[in-house]
């Protein structure tokens, strides 16, 4: 795993926090990485919403107010939904065992307590579900939008409502794809984006003014 892809999954498991500033020097220790690596991933994260960079100051796990959370929430909410809608039904046979593999990993990290399988099967879950629209542009737009709140679900990662309440969830969309309901398809997605949110939000208020 590449320097890269580590600081992603530990922003993505709540391991390091939003504000918590990310010191060069340090990552090239605990890495084993060279300068022009640790910046290079410091940059690619900034790129993608992870990571914000202050002119003499450094770099920070992106920390999100009350209205870009909501902004944020609203667009990926545009996207997954409108994303749904698009999905022919019902879905092969084949295309949606696909997805039911992949929903059987997931449920095997949430009763494992294994966190990092957990996240890997719900990218895939989300990357499979969203491309049986068959439009590769908007995916792409919907997985760069679900990158950037990263550090907004990381709030929610380790809960265990939130991991049995999402498990549910998946299914419930594998049963609407199968049954062709469009529109319970879509109104799942659009509920599953509310805890992850409504968690960070109520963070936020509990913490006060930075």
């Amino acid at each position: 795993m590449s320097l890269l892809e580590q600081l992603e999954e530990e922003i993505v498991l709540g391991l390091r926090f939003p504000r918590e500033r990310l010191v060069e020097d340090e990552l090239m220790r605990a890495f084993s990485a060279k300068r022009h690596v640790v910046r290079s991933a410091l940059q690619e994260l900034e790129s993608r919403g992870l990571v914000e960079r202050k002119p003499n100051v450094g770099a920070f796990v992106k920390a999100y107010t009350a209205k870009e959370v909501r902004d944020l929430y609203a667009v990926r909410e545009l996207l997954e939904v409108h994303c749904a809608r698009l999905i022919p039904v019902p879905v092969d046979g084949e295309r949606l065992e696909e997805l039911v593999e992949i929903q059987r990993r997931h449920d095997a990290g949430v009763d494992a307590g294994q966190l990092r399988d957990v996240t890997k099967a719900n990218t895939a879950f989300h990357r499979t579900l969203f491309g049986l629209s068959d439009n590769t542009v908007l995916v792409e737009a919907i997985q760069r939008h679900a990158q950037m709140a990263h550090a907004i679900r990381s709030v929610t990662v380790t809960s265990p409502e939130y991991l049995s309440r999402s498990r549910n969830e998946h299914w419930a969309m594998i049963d609407a794809l199968r049954s062709g309901d469009s529109e319970t398809l879509a109104d799942l997605c659009r509920e599953h984006l509310l805890p992850s949110r409504d968690a960070y939000l109520t963070r936020l208020t509990s913490a006060g003014p930075a």
